[in-house]
């Protein structure tokens, strides 16, 4: 099947998060891709990259955008969320499962991507993640 290709250029706004979500998951179920898969694990998936990309990439600068570049179809849904900031590291985060951090704010987030995403890349800046979740093989009929 030949993927969906979906550009998102979004305000440095909280608010346009869940729009934007809501938006990419109806693509996604149009393509026939997993309603399981969308409900949790997508929706919390792409909410998370949004929030960190407005909240700490672009630090909450209304100037800034976000970009999201999605490819869906039935068996995969690829999303890459892009800020405009100077990017971080992520091999130098906390792990927030440790008693030390759990009081600590900051890398949840992506800890819960990286556990609900089948893959998770970074770019080079840091300042993009590009997140794969593929749908359940299927069986033949």
């Amino acid at each position: 099947m030949k993927p969906v290709d979906l550009v998102l250029e979004l305000p440095n706004d909280l608010r346009a998060i869940e729009r934007a979500v809501e938006f990419l998951a109806s693509r996604a179920r149009e393509a026939g891709f997993d309603e399981g898969l969308l409900r949790l694990n997508f929706r919390v998936g792409v909410t998370e990259a949004l929030a960190n990309a407005m909240l700490y990439g672009n630090r909450g600068d209304e100037k800034k955008h976000v970009r999201v570049d999605a490819s869906v179809t039935a068996e995969r849904v690829r999303v890459r969320v892009r800020d405009e900031g100077g990017g971080f590291d992520p091999d130098h985060l906390e792990d927030p499962t440790l008693p030390v951090n759990r009081a600590r704010v900051g890398g949840r987030g992506i800890f819960l991507i990286t556990k609900l995403m089948d893959q998770v890349e970074f770019n080079e800046a840091g300042n993009a993640i590009t997140m794969v979740l593929n749908a359940p093989a299927r069986e033949a009929p």
